[in-house]
């Protein structure tokens, strides 16, 4: 569905959006969808990413 939309379509959408919100609200907009895709994306992949993290430090001390 939103390969269908195209370029003319975003850009009427970002139009759309700076009418809307104005444009000193859309940077706290952007910030606050990238944290929230972030914190989906972290909770999706689970606990995967929390052992790489805990496992990095031990590595690196082993190889000082």
């Amino acid at each position: 569905m939103i390969s269908n939309i195209g370029v003319p379509g975003l850009i009427l959408i970002l139009v759309v959006a700076l009418l809307l919100f104005g444009p000193s609200k859309l940077p706290e907009l952007g910030r606050a969808v990238g944290r929230t895709l972030r914190e989906f994306k972290e909770s999706f992949n689970g606990s995967g990413e929390s052992r790489d993290k805990s496992e990095k430090p031990s590595q690196e001390q082993q190889t000082k």
